[in-house]
C-alpha cells in the first residue's frame, strides 16, 4: 500500500512519525513522506490510495504559516468523496477546528492538552478496526492527552477512547464520506506510543480500513 505522508510542524518533529512507522514498512507499507506543506499539490492525491496527515495547521517546523486554505479544503474533501482514504494522527487534528470544512469532513478537532501524563487507551469492541485484534488490553503510556471538539455526525463509529487524571476522550473514530473513509488518531506524541504493539497494530488496521471497499 502507498502512502502519502504529511507531517512535521514546530512542537511535532518528523523523526517520531518516520520512527513511528518503520515497523509498519517491515510488513509491507510503503510511504512518502513531505515534511513541507509548500509540496502539497492536489494532483499528488491521485497517486495514492491513502494521505496521512501528521502535522498541525503549519507549512513546516520552521513556517509557522497555515497550510489549510479554500482549495485544499475542497481537494481533501473532493479526494476522500471520490474514494480516497485519509488517516489523521495525533498533530493532525491540531489547528483544524475552526474550519467548518473539515470539521464536517473529519468529524472532530483538537482543542487543547494539559501537561503530559499517564493516559490510558481503551479499544472499543464491535469496530473493525478493533476486532480479532492480539492485543485487545488497555494500556498505559506517558502521553498529551488529546481533548477534542466534536462534531454532531451520527455515521461516527468510535474505536478507542482514552483517559487520564483530566477525564475521558474520545481518541480514535471512523466516518465515511462519498465512496472515501476517514480515520482519526489522536494518541502519538512520543515515540513510544507509536512504537507500543497495541498501537502498531490500530496503525495498520486503520491504514488498512482506509482503503476498504464501503
Amino acid at each position: 500500500m502507498r502512502t502519502w505522508v504529511m507531517c512535521d510542524d514546530f512542537y511535532h518533529p518528523a523523526n517520531t512519525v518516520i520512527k513511528g512507522l518503520e515497523p509498519l514498512q517491515e510488513l509491507g507499507y510503503e510511504f512518502e513522506l513531505s515534511l513541507d506543506a509548500a509540496d502539497w499539490a492536489a494532483s499528488k492525491l491521485a497517486q495514492f490510495p491513502v494521505l496521512v496527515i501528521s502535522k498541525s495547521n503549519q507549512i513546516s517546523a520552521t513556517k509557522d504559516e497555515a497550510w489549510i486554505t479554500d482549495k485544499v479544503e475542497q481537494a481533501l474533501t473532493a479526494y476522500v468523496e471520490q474514494g480516497g482514504g485519509l488517516l489523521l494522527i495525533h498533530s493532525g487534528t491540531v489547528g483544524y477546528a475552526e474550519s467548518t470544512v473539515l470539521m464536517d469532513l473529519f468529524g472532530g478537532g483538537f482543542t487543547h492538552h494539559p501537561e503530559q501524563c499517564s493516559v490510558t487507551m481503551e479499544l472499543v469492541l464491535g469496530h473493525p478496526i478493533t476486532a480479532g485484534l492480539a492485543l485487545l488490553e488497555p494500556f498505559t503510556l506517558k502521553d498529551e492527552h488529546y481533548f477534542m471538539k466534536m462534531t454532531d455526525n451520527a455515521e461516527r463509529e468510535l474505536f478507542l477512547t482514552s483517559s487520564s487524571q483530566h477525564g475521558s476522550q474520545p481518541a480514535g473514530w471512523t466516518l465515511k464520506r462519498g465512496k472515501g473513509r476517514v480515520c482519526v488518531l489522536t494518541p502519538g506524541h512520543n515515540l513510544e506510543v507509536w512504537l507500543h504493539p497495541s498501537y502498531q497494530q490500530l496503525l495498520g488496521r486503520a491504514l488498512d480500513w482506509c482503503v476498504a471497499s464501503n
